[in-house]
């Protein structure tokens, strides 16, 4: 076999919340993407940050491993933009290119795609036409990223297809106006990403491209509602994740296997035949593909250090449990880290900014898949705890996590909010 076309399509704060995974989200072009490809009900990003979980997607790593603590446009950096995937991809010949959003460096020039396509605008539509116009061009083996701003906030304004009166707000939320109505702005948002997916796919049909290339759909965490976006939940680590093309992504199928981002560069390698680099952390999904085998993680891990504001948390999950552990002194949420909407108004006018926090959970996902209580101090789950607790100790310690050595400070000219304060848009304060 030839070495496939790359697509990365990706999306912004979408989680699962589209039509294939069984939501009341209406997104055709996704739903075609997963009945001609294969649909990974149990994928996790590494990070539920943009920067973080892009960044351990498209090199391999961890986020503490590869630098990306934090937001990029906040001044956090990959230690080495030579581990970027673009670079293992030209070396062996491919052309990369790169349209719309990216979330790992504060300039895309920085990363070192061959082209950064000019695009007319931030939204889906011009997004989709820019990517389908270097499209056109292209002759070598190409690997294209093409990032749409939707579903992040602010949401679009709900059309007719997307009435309050009759949406579910996310489990996490209660069920009120307020919260209906901004999961309705939520739909319209998923509506109009949905169109750019779609014209993409369209044109790989139109251009005969489709059977050579590897489509990669998927977002970088959950959607930025309270208890979802930059939590370790499965809220806020759960995304959606669709492979279609050669080598065996193919035939409508559903995959329940634990399989994390951080899997799809060494995935990508095998596919490709490709000598994956000596930094990959990962896993290739290859074995689950053709059949050979039903897991490849036996857990997967995620992380959180900066996003708005500090908050060190770490989490192990396996096919039963969650262990969840923040580190450091604070107790209460730090709200700066939840993205203002109508539905963070309304936790907080209930109290939210007293609810403590624990410093560790413990979650039985089996009789408690909303992770709403917390195990962590009952006896007769001791030994889960323990166990779960070595996991993520162990894991830690392989990976020299900085958090085993104390608080981890902010690179100089690094920004980040107050974790007391109340919005994402207060004032930063500098290096700690």
């Amino acid at each position: 076999m030839q070495r496939p076309n790359i697509l990365y399509i990706h999306s912004h704060d979408t989680g699962r919340y589209v039509q294939p995974y069984g939501h009341a989200v209406a997104t055709p072009g996704i739903q075609r993407l997963a009945e001609e490809g294969i649909l990974f009900r149990q994928a996790f990003c590494v990070a539920p940050q943009c920067s973080p979980s892009r960044a351990g997607l498209l090199t391999g790593q961890w986020p503490h491993c590869n630098g990306m603590i934090g937001l990029a446009h906040r001044g956090f950096a990959l230690k080495d933009y030579g581990q970027h995937i673009v670079h293992t991809l030209r070396a062996a010949g491919y052309r990369s290119a790169l349209a719309g959003v990216q979330h790992e460096a504060r300039s895309a020039h920085e990363i070192g795609y061959d082209k950064v396509v000019p695009v007319e605008g931030a939204e889906a539509q011009q997004i989709a036409r820019a990517a389908v116009r270097w499209l056109e061009r292209v002759r070598e083996p190409f690997f294209l990223s093409v990032g749409f701003h939707e579903t992040h906030r602010e949401f679009a304004e709900p059309g007719p297809a997307e009435d309050a009166r009759y949406c579910l707000p996310p489990h996490p939320l209660p069920d009120t106006p307020e919260t209906r109505a901004d999961m309705a702005a939520f739909k319209a948002s998923a509506r109009l990403l949905d169109d750019g997916i779609g014209r993409v796919l369209d044109a790989l049909d139109r251009l005969g491209l489709a059977g050579d290339t590897l489509v990669l759909c998927t977002t970088d965490h959950g959607p930025a509602f309270p208890g979802m976006k930059c939590t370790l939940s499965d809220h806020g680590i759960g995304v959606m994740l669709i492979l279609r093309g050669p080598g065996g992504f193919a035939g409508g199928r559903v995959c329940d296997a634990l399989v994390s981002q951080i899997d799809l560069f060494p995935t990508i390698c095998e596919l490709a035949g490709i000598a994956p680099p000596s930094w990959l952390q990962g896993r290739s999904l290859m074995p689950i593909v053709r059949g050979d085998a039903a897991e490849v993680n036996e857990a997967v891990y995620a992380e959180v250090t900066y996003h708005a504001a500090y908050e060190p948390m770490r989490a192990v999950r396996t096919r039963r449990w969650k262990y969840i552990r923040r580190f450091g002194e604070r107790r209460l949420p730090v709200l700066p880290n939840c993205d203002d909407s109508p539905s963070k108004d309304l936790w907080l006018a209930h109290g939210w900014r007293q609810r403590a926090v624990p410093e560790e959970a413990l979650y039985d996902l089996v009789f408690d898949p909303n992770e709403s209580a917390n195990l962590a101090g009952d006896p007769a789950c001791a030994g889960a705890l323990a166990e779960m607790r070595d996991l993520l100790e162990r894991w830690m310690a392989a990976t020299g996590d900085p958090l085993l050595h104390g608080p981890v400070p902010m690179p100089q000219g690094a920004v980040a909010n107050d974790p007391a304060g109340l919005s994402p848009r207060e004032p930063c304060i500098g290096m700690r």
